[in-house]
């Protein structure tokens, strides 16, 4: 199944995707599951089929805003340096465990919304990566369990002001800008893709390919980042991990290739579907 969450007329609300259409879950469970991220709190995504067997959609796709997959998640814990090829196109070396930094929500736009370049830079870069959600709670939990704690997969745009992110050694206010990071269009529930599935990424700008892997080519896989992570903090129903970005971002690339006003970027997952967001300077937005 694929989940949106949306803005319609009545206000925030989610359902599942069919077709063109979308089967309205916050109106049909009110106060019990308002949202995506609460559904998931109370053990409720194993229900949904039954919950919309035989309904027709409530509203149609396209009359909707859409929000991002999770619009209200407890932590987006994102791992940095998670391919070879961009470790060695940014100069780093491979650690032992998983880089990591965090995101805010007021950083992520919706697919089909606008990625806002602000005043302060020129360097507004692209970073294709597929996001995780946790479906359930766990601490410390095993690589050999990780996979069930996987509520479904996302795509997502983790832009990253460049200038700001190496202004110092940490890198909290080059990757949270408001509003430069993509999450969408929707996620696919894990039943959908299997345990190690091996799925392919690219970013697209402008139409041009400018970066593909594989999840095989991650230094640390899915199952890792959920352990080293739980390790150190419980983990949430509806937290988001996104798992890194392969080679090719545009502060690498010769000449660099940064993000300007009316650029469109893609990221596609064959497993997933298709992020879109356009680009527009900040002062630009009405």
């Amino acid at each position: 199944m694929r989940f949106v969450s949306y803005l319609a007329s009545q206000g925030p609300s989610y359902g599942v995707l069919r077709d063109e259409g979308v089967v309205d879950l916050g109106a049909a469970l009110g106060a019990a599951a308002p949202d995506l991220r609460s559904l998931l709190a109370a053990g409720l995504l194993p229900e949904v089929a039954e919950l919309t067997a035989g309904r027709q959609p409530d509203v149609q796709l396209g009359a909707v805003d859409l929000l991002p997959v999770i619009p209200n998640p407890g932590k987006i814990v994102c791992i940095g340096l998670n391919y070879y090829e961009h470790v060695t196109e940014t100069g780093q070396k491979v650690t032992e465990d998983p880089t990591l930094f965090l995101r805010l929500p007021a950083s992520q736009v919706a697919h089909g919304q606008a990625i806002v370049l602000p005043p302060e830079t020129q360097k507004l870069d692209y970073e294709g990566e597929i996001a995780i959600v946790i479906g359930k709670a766990g601490r410390r939990i095993r690589e050999a369990d990780a996979w069930s704690y996987i509520a479904g997969y996302s795509c997502y745009n983790d832009g990253s002001v460049r200038d700001w992110q190496m202004a110092s050694s940490q890198w909290t206010a080059g990757k949270n800008f408001c509003r430069t990071g993509g999450f969408g269009p929707w996620m696919v529930s894990s039943d959908e893709i299997a345990p190690g599935r091996s799925m392919t990424l690219s970013t697209r700008v402008n139409g041009q390919e400018v970066q593909r892997a594989t999840t095989d080519m991650m230094i640390h896989s899915i199952p890792r980042q959920i352990a080293f992570v739980s390790t150190f903090i419980p983990l949430e129903p509806g937290d988001v991990i996104v798992t890194g970005t392969p080679g090719g971002v545009g502060a690498r690339r010769n000449p660099p290739l940064f993000l300007k006003p009316g650029d469109v970027v893609e990221v596609e997952v064959d497993a997933i579907g298709t992020l879109r967001n356009s680009v527009v300077a900040e002062q630009a937005q009405t």
